[in-house]
């Protein structure tokens, strides 16, 4: 048995998960069914979003970025390793796609703000 606080609302149900039976995963303590979908994939295939930041060709400033989907928690570092390498130019405004499918997970990264 499990314990995990869901972070899918801001309810924040604490969810009490049954691995023992990973063919048949058992969720109680969600008061909705995203809570209980959750529980299974926090046990099956946890992810997570990224956020960082990567440098400004020519320039001080930094750019904040995130992952535009979570991406399979344990590639979050590797992710990271990635992105301490990225340079990008100005102008880049939000949502501009900063590194395509990294680690070929299929999520993009993108900027989270304008810099021009």
């Amino acid at each position: 048995m499990k314990e995990f606080i869901c972070i899918n609302c801001p309810m924040g149900c604490l969810l009490k998960v049954d691995d023992s039976d990973l063919n048949n995963i058992k969720v109680t303590g969600n008061t909705c069914k995203r809570g209980e979908t959750y529980g299974i994939n926090e046990i099956l295939h946890p992810k997570r979003m990224v956020t960082s930041v990567v440098k400004i060709k020519n320039s001080d400033l930094i750019l904040s970025v995130k992952t535009k989907e979570a991406i399979p928690k344990e590639l979050i570092f590797k992710a990271l390793e990635v992105l301490k390498n990225v340079t990008v130019n100005k102008p880049i405004y939000i949502g501009d796609v900063v590194v395509k499918n990294i680690l070929n997970t299929g999520v993009d990264v993108v900027a989270t703000k304008n810099i021009l």
